[in-house]
């Protein structure tokens, strides 16, 4: 059975880090859900070129609302992405056609929405005096140690050196 990631974005905000997180889940194999309301156009030059020429090997699903987004999603195993968990990223085994699950920029996922679901909240490790990390970079952190616990399914594990003679 062919594994599946999904990578969810409840409000985002700033289009330059959702097209570096299209252009992380082209190169992961991981499906893109993007919930609106979206806080920019997704025609946007910003986010195309953050994306590069990687928006045709995209799977993505956009949704009007986060209601939208939960009732067509149902019955997913969804982890919540918030500086706000006690669990970290790492201590979690993510299933098969799990969802992570990342808050717009500026406020993150909502209280009602962690408080609900206080056993799927994970954090990333940081130092006390930093607020948060970019979205981006938490989004290909949490992709990669899915990936890496899954063995990383279908990418490519070695590089090659261009003219080398190793």
């Amino acid at each position: 059975m062919e594994n599946s990631l999904n990578i969810a974005l409840i409000e985002p905000e700033i289009p330059q880090n959702t097209g570096n997180i299209a252009r992380t889940c082209a190169a992961t194999g991981a499906r893109l859900h993007l919930v609106g309301p979206i806080g920019f156009h997704i025609t946007d030059k910003q986010v195309k070129r953050a994306g590069l020429d990687y928006w045709d090997k995209l799977d993505i699903t956009f949704y009007d609302s986060s209601k939208e987004f939960f009732e067509k999603n149902s019955g997913a195993e969804f982890f919540y992405f918030t500086t706000k968990a006690r669990q970290v990223h790492s201590d979690v085994s993510y299933p098969n056609g799990c969802f992570l699950v990342f808050g717009k920029e500026t406020r993150g996922l909502p209280d009602e929405l962690l408080k609900a679901n206080p056993n799927r909240c994970v954090r990333l490790p940081m130092r006390g005096i930093i607020r948060s990390l970019n979205l981006s970079n938490s989004v290909a952190v949490g992709a990669y140690e899915v990936l890496r616990q899954w063995n990383y399914p279908e990418l490519s594990l070695k590089g090659q050196l261009h003219n080398s003679t190793w």
